[in-house]
């Protein structure tokens, strides 16, 4: 066999592989406490400052923004100059960006460094998903992928309970300061045990492109290849290509999909410490609340991971995103018992995060080798407005005096909105598994 890609797809995980896989995780982990570190600091902050619930709502978006921009970006230049080094760069921006808001003074200058961290943040995000999709074989390809995107809730729940922890005896920023030192530690835990995709590597084809397939084939525990496999056509990596009518559809649909069910994810993400607050229970308790979410939200990523070896990801997810409309529905209709509102929390996050998991496996299936990083980036930048604009719309709905029940409502359609979407994405028997050669 003298196809790299194949070889990787049909022979069973190597310890490699199952490391590399395991490293996407946790770089999503760290994602997702990097993300919500200010949910769980939103209420010191606006305690310290005294900013309105209109004025918080920017802040909390400002890094979604910047994950937007990110995202797009980073992932075209994921496809151009590699995974590898586009996830150390990202990691960098991450850890500084996260230090300086540390030592913010102000709203305007912290917005500033929560962009700056959301740019590191977006590249990761489109980059691992393209990374862990080219590591795994076609049997564990998605539930690899769901199990990747699970990494996210994992990180809130560890980084949700060390939050809530420093609360008790240090003020806000020492979020930041714990999120940066994290990151930092990660830097050289990445670079040893993430190799170059081969399939970027076999795309771009570089001189010494047969040398380097060879030695991570070897790295695998795989056999190598003596020639690169011939290619018929120029292999395109613009992101015109996600626009040519053969992935046009797919792109529209996962990025209207992402948009909606983004903005209902972040209501819950974004808002809950602040809802838990203004119910009566303290700081330190809104975070736990805010944990639960996630941890059901892991336990819904998991379940729908294994599901998804026996059942298409597609049709699972209209009927998880109905779900989840009437359950963010029922979380907003308020709680005095701080047991039974973490349960409701709970189950909330099972369902909205079994959604964004199974989005996450639809863009690594959906996109081929050679625009999948630059894809998948495309679909969350755009797609990430709708979290960038939820805490903005939740935020000044509250302001005009709307109740949290209508406020969970409104916010809650865009789940709904996205599982109509999906309807209209094609089923593809085949997955885009193999870099296109023609």
């Amino acid at each position: 066999m003298n196809d790299p890609w194949k070889i990787i797809d049909t022979t069973p995980m190597s310890v490699v592989q199952i490391f590399a896989v395991s490293m996407c995780i946790a770089l999503l982990a760290l994602d997702g406490f990097d993300v919500l570190s200010i949910a769980f600091a939103a209420p010191g902050i606006t305690a310290e400052w005294g900013i309105n619930r209109a004025e918080l709502g920017i802040v909390l978006s400002m890094e979604l923004i910047g994950m937007a921009v990110g995202a797009m970006i980073l992932g075209y230049v994921a496809d151009q100059i590699g995974r590898r080094p586009t996830i150390m760069a990202c990691l960098v921006v991450v850890a500084t960006g996260m230090f300086f808001a540390a030592g913010t003074s102000g709203m305007i200058e912290l917005s500033i460094h929560r962009f700056y961290t959301g740019l590191g943040i977006g590249g990761i995000l489109a980059t691992t998903n393209a990374m862990t999709a080219e590591f795994s074989n076609r049997r564990n390809r998605d539930m690899c992928v769901i199990l990747m995107a699970a990494g996210y809730p994992v990180g809130v729940i560890i980084g949700g309970s060390i939050a809530s922890y420093l609360l008790i005896d240090y003020s806000w920023r020492a979020i930041f300061y714990f999120g940066a030192a994290v990151t930092t530690a990660a830097l050289p835990l990445t670079w040893i045990a993430l190799p170059e995709s081969i399939a970027f590597l076999n795309n771009k084809r570089r001189p010494d492109a047969l040398q380097q397939i060879n030695a991570t084939l070897s790295r695998m525990g795989k056999q190598t290849i003596e020639a690169l496999p011939e290619i018929t056509a120029k292999v395109q990596t613009s992101v015109a290509e996600l626009f040519r009518p053969q992935l046009l559809t797919t792109t529209v649909v996962l990025t209207t999909a992402y948009f909606m069910h983004f903005m209902t994810l972040y209501f819950l993400f974004k808002w809950t410490p602040k809802i838990v607050v203004d119910m009566g229970f303290a700081p330190s308790l809104a975070g736990t609340v805010l944990v639960w979410v996630n941890i059901g939200g892991l336990m819904g990523s998991v379940l729908l991971s294994l599901l998804s070896r026996y059942y298409p990801v597609r049709t699972m997810l209209l009927g998880v995103m109905a779900v989840s409309f009437v359950m963010v529905v029922i979380f907003g209709m308020g709680y005095d018992n701080l047991h039974q509102l973490s349960l409701v929390a709970a189950a909330t996050g099972f369902f909205v995060n079994a959604g964004v998991v199974g989005l996450y496996a639809l863009l690594a299936k959906s996109f081929p080798a050679n625009v999948r990083a630059g894809g998948s980036g495309f679909v969350i930048g755009i797609g990430r407005g709708g979290a960038m604009l939820s805490p903005i719309l939740a935020g000044y709905l509250f302001y005009s005096g709307y109740s949290l029940q209508t406020v969970a409502f409104l916010m809650g359609m865009g789940s709904l909105l996205a599982g109509i979407a999906l309807i209209f994405l094609r089923n593809k028997k085949e997955l885009y598994d193999e870099p296109r050669q023609a």
